[in-house]
């Protein structure tokens, strides 16, 4: 499929999928939350090789939560003093998206007690948020994370796509994101839109048939 194909289906997409971190947001937030934790240095080397294909994802994510080790009251102050940052022109074209009639679902393998606020800042609903679950004990101590959370491992983007169009009856979909879990969702994806704007990852960037570093060269296309 060529790059002006991919254009051409955006245009008339029934559902848009982006990634979160390094995409809708412009910047890790496990590596974020790592660094409010102080563990940043050990956990920024196995996101990098998570998100460009090297480690196979759900034991990158175990292995980073184990050394963050993160408390319930920990992630509440990590958001209260941390905003999402949001890539430039993601507001724009998701509102663009909405306007179009094009349903817009966050598909990530972050999470989604961090997820919902950025959802809710772009108008998104929570039930278009497909994350991870990080679990608690009773005390509010980190204790794993769900492995039946689709996004917890390789292909569980795929998966995701799968099961929207199933249930939605979706004839095009599209998967935007910056890593090698979101070039793997497609197919079931219609057309994979590689985004380079906050981390450019050549693996990514090689293979897919539209890559832009600018949500502007998206937006576009829509008026």
């Amino acid at each position: 499929m060529s790059a002006e194909s991919i254009k051409s289906l955006l245009r008339s997409a029934d559902a848009v999928c982006f990634d979160v971190d390094s995409t809708v947001i412009q910047e890790e937030a496990i590596d974020e939350l790592a660094k409010h934790c102080g563990k940043f240095e050990e956990v920024t080397q196995l996101t990098s090789q998570a998100m460009g294909g090297a480690m196979d994802f759900r034991t990158s994510l175990s292995k980073r939560l184990g050394i963050i080790n993160p408390s319930f009251s920990t992630i509440q102050n990590f958001l209260s003093n941390r905003p999402p940052k949001y890539s430039q022109g993601i507001k724009d074209l998701v509102e663009r998206l909405h306007k179009q009639g094009t349903r817009v679902y966050l598909v990530t393998g972050g999470f989604r007690v961090i997820v919902e606020p950025i959802a809710k800042g772009l108008n998104i609903p929570i039930e278009n948020i497909y994350a991870n679950e990080i679990l608690f004990d009773e005390e509010g101590n980190y204790k794993g994370f769900d492995h039946n959370c689709p996004t917890s491992k390789n292909g569980g983007k795929a998966e995701v796509v799968g099961l929207l169009k199933k249930q939605h009856n979706y004839k095009t979909v599209i998967m935007i994101g910056d890593g090698s879990t979101d070039l793997e969702a497609a197919p079931p994806a219609d057309a994979f839109i590689g985004y380079g704007g906050v981390a450019l990852r050549e693996t990514v960037r090689s293979k897919a048939k539209y890559y832009v570093t600018d949500f502007q060269d998206l937006i576009k296309h829509l008026d």
